[in-house]
């Protein structure tokens, strides 16, 4: 059986679960608890060379660390990564944004507001990622002014990179309803067949208001 490493409070570890929920694959759970140091073991750097969650084993003991790259792997063959070879570079093109520009604005402004790590970065900084939040949303809300899709033909695993984080954009208090074709398309993939809702604060986590070691 698939193992994901995981850790509850990642987004990047929900987007895994988002699609093993959808894709009804079994699969068993190893936490690794980061802020506790756990991502710095040798045994897991053997499986994610950062660190990080998510990280999944095959059961031929093969692994594969960084959300995108396991969902891209996990939807070869799937309805949510197309076989056409445009509609999947224009998957791949989301992923990378997701990758650039969601993760280094929404959600490490996400992360530091609900870690309570806001008042220990400089202000300039802070501002700067809420700055290119808002750039990135806009990017996103013109882009799905024009279909219902990211990479156009139906819901597929840019979605569901994308909307990980994006979804939870105000518990980095931005202003998610600024943007009404983002905030329809959030509402199309909670639509979705076998959509998983749960999500976990950091709260769950007491160490989570540490620095990652």
């Amino acid at each position: 059986m698939l193992t994901l490493y995981d850790y509850l409070p990642s987004q990047n570890a929900y987007k895994v679960r988002l699609l093993l929920a959808q894709l009804q694959l079994p699969y068993r759970t190893e936490i690794v608890s980061i802020f506790e140091g756990e991502g710095q073991r040798p045994e897991y750097l053997a499986v994610n060379p950062t660190g990080a969650v998510p990280a999944i084993r095959l059961d031929d003991g093969r692994v594969i660390a960084e959300s995108n790259a396991i969902l891209f792997f996990l939807a070869e063959g799937t309805p949510y990564l197309p076989e056409d070879r445009f509609t999947q570079a224009k998957v791949l093109q989301w992923l990378s944004f997701e990758g650039d520009y969601v993760q280094s604005t929404v959600a490490t402004l996400r992360h530091w507001t609900m870690t309570g790590k806001l008042a220990r970065r400089p202000a300039a900084l802070v501002e700067a990622k809420r700055e290119g939040s808002l750039r990135t949303l806009a990017i996103l809300d013109r882009e799905l002014s024009g279909r219902a899709w990211l990479a156009g033909l139906g819901y597929s695993i840019a979605d569901i990179a994308v909307f990980a984080y994006v979804h939870r954009a105000e518990e980095a208090a931005l202003p998610l309803a600024d943007y009404p074709h983002v905030m329809r398309w959030i509402d199309r993939v909670r639509s979705q067949p076998r959509f998983l809702a749960e999500t976990f604060p950091y709260s769950i986590d007491p160490h989570s208001g540490g620095e990652l070691p």
